[in-house]
């Protein structure tokens, strides 16, 4: 069983469609890196999912029942946008307010269990407005998590974040699907942070679903290049893209060569044309250039 199944998904908002055509797979226990561009449909999409707001057609599966199925969305937590939290309250407060909303039994012990699973209990009596952006996002996803759901779906939850912010929400993800039960939908900007995470992609693209991949399967898919740098970088490149078929610099100054055979093959080849290299290894493309490529891909 699949925590969401979506198949034919639309949404139009009048004359404009959002939504067209998407299916989309997430199982038990992933992960799942939502990417696309801005007004992509991702946020109209995770809305349809939480039922914030009604579907034009398709089918919303979760957990093997409709979305509408009021046992089902009681299985759901989502973290659209930013909480909604009182400023001059404290982080306990709000949490109060927010699980006597739910109405939650032991309300007091759910609190503290969900602020020590996203590394809050010891700011738990700071006003939320004292708090740093990465202390509300957790707050977020504290309320999100309130009365243990087994999906989460958290639009952006890491802009704005430092490092080690980013670190203590990476930590949060895999506690939260550890055990295999829970799962995540995480859409986020940052390419590079979300790939530390991932366990499943979906790309969509003008409101459709271009692909849907594991993260084994986008390691496996990811071009491998190797990278140089010479005493004559303009000839080099000369000499290089005469050879191969893809020759790019990149932004720390290395000639990148795409799928190339060997080092060994570019260093005897540019020595015999008097070129010595000074530098060079190998490498593969991360979760952001395949993304962007990709991009590239479908505007041709």
């Amino acid at each position: 069983m699949n925590a969401i199944e979506i198949r034919n998904l639309s949404k139009n908002f009048g004359a404009k469609q959002a939504v067209c055509g998407l299916d989309m797979t997430v199982p038990m226990g992933a992960i799942y890196g939502f990417i696309g561009e801005n007004g992509s449909g991702k946020s109209t999409t995770e809305k349809m999912i939480c039922g914030l707001i009604p579907k034009s057609g398709g089918s919303i599966r979760l957990y093997g029942k409709e979305h509408t199925d009021g046992a089902v969305r009681a299985k759901v937590g989502v973290l659209i946008e930013a909480p909604g939290c009182f400023p001059k309250l404290s982080v306990f407060e709000n949490m109060m307010l927010q699980a006597a909303n739910l109405s939650i039994p032991n309300a007091e012990a759910e609190v503290v269990r969900v602020l020590k699973l996203v590394r809050m209990e010891g700011a738990a009596g700071n006003k939320y407005k004292n708090c740093s952006l990465g202390m509300k996002q957790r707050v977020g996803i504290a309320m999100a998590l309130l009365g243990d759901p087994m999906l989460l779906v958290l639009d952006e939850p890491l802009n704005g974040l430092d490092a080690d912010g980013m670190r203590i929400m990476r930590e949060v993800f895999f506690d939260i699907v550890k055990e295999g039960k829970r799962s995540i939908v995480v859409s986020s900007h940052l390419l590079g942070e979300l790939q530390k995470v991932a366990t499943h992609y979906g790309i969509i693209r003008h409101g459709k679903m271009i692909r849907e991949m594991t993260a084994a399967e986008l390691d496996a898919d990811c071009r491998t290049y190797v990278a140089l740098q010479s005493g004559e970088m303009s000839r080099t490149k000369l000499l290089l893209g005469c050879r191969y078929a893809r020759v790019e610099e990149d932004e720390a100054g290395y000639l990148r060569v795409y799928d190339a055979t060997a080092p060994e093959e570019i260093v005897r080849y540019l020595y015999d044309n008097g070129v010595c290299v000074t530098e060079i290894g190998t490498d593969k493309i991360g979760l952001e250039e395949y993304y962007v490529d990709l991009m590239k891909e479908g505007r041709t």
